[in-house]
């Protein structure tokens, strides 16, 4: 429960509807207060901090100005909502953010009648607004309609479709742009470089909107200041890029100057049509080693709000994404064709150091992922051997990129797909649920599961040396422990790995799926093979086993439909074998947050999960105590 003598505004909200009874005066305190409560309770939770903290100023104005819920107010990507839920009823929950059964790291539809729209994923606010802004004036109903982008948003494709028709279609709708230059790392591309050349222009907007009041509209002299503005902007502003679009620019604006920022909103509140509000904020904003360091408070742990984030001593097991980001210099180092592209992504996927130390060869395209994998089968029509590091999650967006301009003209690129499986607290908007369902369906594709680090060093190895496109998709986090051997060896594409022969039952497992099999192998004296591929599966191991064995189980952390226990099905009844088949995996849902362990244990893919599900099935091909040891 919040302390009301630290935070004598801020216990006294419990929604909008109590902020907008402040008097104004006394909005900055309430500013204050969120900030400071905010920088406390992410401390003491973890999660995104310096998008929230940027806009803390603009999160206050928009719900004292706009009658939400009734007014729609749609924020893009998800990292700069943790205010908005706190002044939404979520309070004195929100150190439960990320958690079993707590506050959803992202807005979420179904948690509060406040977040207008699901996110996950970025630049979608703009396209979303626009439809209810369009649907609302179909009704005659004439509810605001705001979009907040920001956090490196506006660097998507997506984005500018959703500007591209609005401006068509004219609806009133006010689109903020939050510019604090940053995504996760730095923005990238020309329009971040157009930003960052707008010039404070506050005169001229004062003078501008000033003019407009002051004398009768459609009128001679209304028509040449009209005229007038158009040509001063091109001297003040570099660019009329979104006016050409449609919409009538407003900025730049101190996002951080709360006088200022609810005189503009009360201005553009009321006029007709599509307009964008250019708002300048500093990610980490109050909290000056976030303000120092945005890369590294764009998302953290739990930390002491004195000492700020203080790195651990040492280095424990190397995670998947260290063994990609070592693989790919190593071999950047041997093969002077390799091409590294993300889309923006840098640290997360791990090309920090090949940025570093390959500056000509690696390319952010910004959060544009159907571009990356467009621009990666350029590359490879002249030679190059691109490697696209991406998440599972993110590459759902290059579907038809992925399948059309790569599979079916069988360019040479690598994809390296991060965070496959569950991803744990960044619930399902970030799991990797689907990636071996929609890879494998793909002609041309070599499809790929590490059980380990130093087989997911040898499959990058594989799947670039190998000519065509090929995928390699490994977890969040570290692996077994297993150190990768440093010389860049191959594996033979399509061939399992038989780790243990057993009796009765035979376990399939991908990925990272061997290691808790082998602790069920052990108990149930079954046979387990580390299948590597998916495709190509290794049809003859697979078959030898269908015929020696009771039955098979195949266990995945991907959606059964359509995985890789699909494929062994179809194998399986294309030669005709009727042998009895488990297929394991995740469930036909949408895994909500929690930790990665939690969540493989509800659906029953920890080994005590795995162990109980085969031995309800095929209990009786389970030895015994006693005949194990006669055999």
């Amino acid at each position: 429960m919040i302390d009301s003598r630290r935070y004598p505004h801020l216990a006294n909200i419990e929604s909008p509807a109590d902020l907008r009874k402040i008097p104004e005066a006394d909005l900055r305190a309430v500013a204050d207060e969120l900030r400071t409560y905010l920088i406390e309770s992410v401390a003491t939770s973890g999660g995104h901090f310096g998008a929230n903290l940027g806009v803390i100023e603009l999160t206050v104005a928009l719900h004292y100005l706009y009658d939400t819920p009734i007014d729609r107010l749609v924020w893009d990507v998800g990292h700069q909502c943790y205010p908005h839920k706190i002044l939404t009823g979520r309070r004195d929950r929100i150190t439960t953010i990320k958690k079993k059964d707590g506050v959803a790291p992202f807005p979420k539809r179904d948690e509060s009648e406040y977040d207008t729209f699901g996110v996950g994923h970025s630049s979608t606010s703009i396209g979303a607004a626009l439809g209810m802004a369009i649907a609302a004036q179909r009704k005659d109903d004439h509810r605001k309609v705001v979009a907040v982008i920001g956090d490196g948003a506006m660097t998507a494709g997506m984005a500018f479709e959703a500007l591209n028709h609005g401006g068509d279609v004219e609806p009133d709708m006010l689109v903020i742009l939050n510019d604090n230059q940053m995504s996760i790392s730095e923005n990238v591309g020309a329009l971040t470089k157009m930003l960052a050349r707008l010039m404070a222009s506050r005169t001229l907007n004062r003078l501008r909107e000033g003019a407009k009041r002051a004398m009768p509209r459609g009128g001679l002299l209304w028509r040449f200041t009209k005229r007038w503005e158009e040509h001063a902007k091109g001297m003040f502003v570099p660019s009329t890029l979104f006016e050409e679009l449609g919409f009538h620019y407003t900025g730049p604006i101190d996002g951080h100057d709360l006088p200022q920022l609810l005189s503009a909103l009360r201005t553009v509140k009321e006029l007709k049509g599509p307009q964008l509000m250019h708002v300048i904020t500093t990610k980490g904003k109050g909290y000056p080693p976030a303000e120092r360091e945005q890369i590294e408070y764009h998302a953290v742990g739990p930390f002491d709000p004195a000492a700020g984030v203080v790195k651990k001593p040492g280095k424990g097991k190397p995670t998947y994404t260290d063994v990609f980001g070592d693989w790919l210099c190593d071999m950047a180092a041997a093969d002077p064709r390799l091409y590294g592209i993300t889309p923006a992504m840098r640290e997360g996927s791990g090309l920090v150091r090949f940025s570093q130390e390959y500056p000509q060869r690696y390319f952010d395209v910004a959060i544009a992922e159907q571009h990356a994998v467009t621009l990666a089968a350029g590359m490879a029509c002249e030679g190059a051997k691109p490697v696209v590091a991406i998440y599972s999650t993110f590459l759902q967006r290059a579907y038809d990129q992925l399948i059309h301009d790569v599979a079916l003209q069988k360019l040479d690129v690598t994809f390296a797909i991060d965070r496959a499986g569950l991803v744990g607290p960044d619930g399902a908007t970030h799991a990797g649920s689907f990636d071996l369902s929609y890879l494998r369906c793909i002609p041309n594709m070599v499809v790929m599961a590490p059980a380990d680090e130093d087989e997911c060093r040898k499959m990058l190895t594989t799947g670039f040396l190998h000519e065509g496109p090929a995928a390699v998709r490994y977890p969040r986090g570290s692996g077994t422990g297993v150190v990768p051997v440093q010389e860049l060896t191959t594996l033979p594409i399509g061939k399992a790995e038989l780790r243990r022969r057993g009796h009765g039952i035979a376990l399939l497992a991908f990925g990272a799926m061997v290691l808790p099999c082998a602790k069920v192998a052990d108990a149930l004296d079954a046979t387990l093979v580390n299948m590597r591929f998916v495709k190509p599966l290794d049809e003859a191991l697979v078959l030898e086993l269908a015929r020696s064995h009771g039955a098979l189980v195949t266990i995945e952390d991907n959606a059964l439909m359509g995985g890789a226990g699909s494929a062994v099905a179809e194998l399986l009844n294309a030669h005709g074998l009727q042998v009895p088949l488990l297929q394991l995996g995740l469930s036909d849902r949408f895994l909500e947050h929690a930790a990665r362990e939690e969540l493989l244990a509800s659906d029953g893919l920890d080994a005590a999960g795995i162990e109980a599900s085969v031995r309800a099935r095929f209990g009786h091909l389970v030895p015994t105590p006693a005949l194990r040891s006669a055999i």
